[in-house]
């Protein structure tokens, strides 16, 4: 122990000047071979693919630590854990990095990586229940995953089960999202899973919601073989820090999480009534008019401003579909904001504008969110938050840091020395925050609506 925590100090004291250039064992063979396999699952959270390209937290770290010790990714996701654990047991793969969170049991046989998250556990109900006052309070049909954590509380905490009031499983069929979904249709009666999931899944199951914060501290680390010397740990932890370092790790963490924590239930059912009754008569026009961006992000914001009604009118006289204000309307060209077309076509063209006038050296999605802002707030107000931003010590260039110092152009200290004056930057945050929100869905929708139609062209 006291080596490895030699090491690991070493590690650390080297950070930003470790060039990998006389690693043991593991991490000499990954670099002459010049390719790492990182096994991930499939989800929300982890790694899914988006208009067909690779996405997701994990997948991004991962694609991330490949880059930092210069190798190229093979990515391996998977639909069972069991069948991954196994893969890393066989030593066919280098780590497993994933959202899942496993028993203590199962992670006191393998190498952990350092720990970079942390979630609660909360047991899920449909919203019909009432809530729990306690964990004991769980009846009927309740599954969990085979080798979680969520299993190992069930195990805890229910050691001697009433069948006649609880018939508990661990389960390899189903996944932690399936697993909401059997809640949110009322064929199970409760899961566990944490948080992050939780908030990102009721998104898309709003009849999902929490019964019951157990409170239990989940950390994530990445999994390596038993067996493994030190060194892949050793660049693990010169990653991670570097990533915490550079705000790297913060901004991965506002793009999948930071705009997920509140939920409004009736605004997300009507969003999702909406994409079935509203918007198949607009979408062909968001996706004409799209351009560079996913139409589903002009479609968010139109919802956004409008609610998807042609003849929506605001008391400032903004209109539309787009809600344009009339010079706006002018400067793109459009005769008419309460033509569906025009609108879509001058609220596309003017958020393109937007964006162009973004600093180039700001990187999406930081970039929209930055134009979204300015569609909201104006780009000039934009800029003084920006500044005001890096006047704090800050980074102006992250949306994560601006949009906690937006809402102080609310304050006449701070708004007086800004060049622009007075913004209600508290609404252009929730703004962005609810587009956000309403493009994951819409995307997660329409992604599944496609994939169902292609399997049954291929099926018939």
């Amino acid at each position: 122990m006291h080596k490895l925590a030699l090491f690991i100090l070493s590690a650390l004291l080297l950070q930003g000047c470790y060039e990998f250039t006389k690693p043991s064992n593991e991490l000499k063979r990954i670099l002459q071979e010049g390719k790492i396999v990182i096994a991930t699952e499939y989800g929300a959270n982890s790694y899914f693919l988006q208009n067909d390209i690779p996405s997701g937290f994990e997948y991004e770290l991962a694609s991330g630590f490949a880059q930092f010790i210069g190798v190229e990714l093979e990515i391996k996701p998977f639909y069972n854990n069991s069948l991954m654990l196994k893969q890393l047991q066989n030593e066919n793969i280098d780590i497993i990095a994933s959202q899942f969170s496993f028993a203590p049991e199962t992670l006191n046989q393998y190498k952990l990586g350092p720990a970079y998250q942390y979630y609660s556990q909360q047991v899920v109900i449909h919203r019909s229940q009432r809530k729990l006052s306690d964990i004991n309070d769980i009846s009927g049909k309740v599954y969990v995953q085979r080798y979680s954590q969520q299993a190992a509380i069930m195990q805890k905490h229910h050691k001697s089960v009433d069948v006649n009031r609880l018939n508990w499983q661990q389960v390899e069929q189903y996944d932690d999202e399936e697993l909401l979904l059997l809640v949110a249709e009322r064929k199970i009666d409760a899961t566990i899973a944490n948080s992050a999931l939780v908030n990102v899944m009721r998104r898309r199951y709003p009849e999902i919601k929490m019964g019951l914060d157990l409170e239990t501290s989940s950390a994530q680390h990445w999994l390596m073989h038993i067996n493994q010397d030190d060194s892949l740990l050793g660049a693990l932890l010169e990653y991670f820090g570097e990533l915490q370092s550079s705000g790297e790790f913060s901004r991965l963490q506002e793009k999948y999480f930071g705009h997920i924590r509140e939920f409004d239930y009736v605004d997300t059912r009507a969003f999702i009534a909406a994409i079935e009754t509203d918007l198949p008569q607009y979408q062909p026009w968001f996706e004409q008019y799209s351009g560079n961006f996913d139409w589903q992000l002009l479609a968010a914001t139109s919802y956004q401003e409008s609610h998807w009604e042609k003849h929506a009118r605001s008391p400032t006289g903004v209109r539309g579909l787009m809600m344009l204000t009339l010079p706006t309307a002018k400067e793109v060209g459009i005769t008419s904001r309460l033509d569906p077309e025009q609108s879509i076509r001058g609220g596309a063209t003017y958020l393109r504008n937007l964006y162009d006038r973004i600093p180039a050296r700001i990187s999406d999605p930081d970039k929209i969110y930055f134009a979204l802002a300015a569609y909201n707030l104006g780009l000039g107000h934009v800029e003084d938050a920006r500044v005001l931003t890096q006047r704090k010590g800050f980074d102006p260039d992250l949306w994560v840091d601006v949009k906690q110092h937006l809402p102080l152009l609310k304050q006449k200290k701070y708004y007086q020395n800004a060049r622009y004056g007075f913004a209600r930057g508290d609404v252009a945050v929730k703004y962005v925050e609810n587009i956000r929100r309403y493009y994951d869905s819409l995307m997660y929708i329409t992604n599944a609506t496609a994939s169902a139609e292609e399997s049954e062209i291929d099926i018939n």
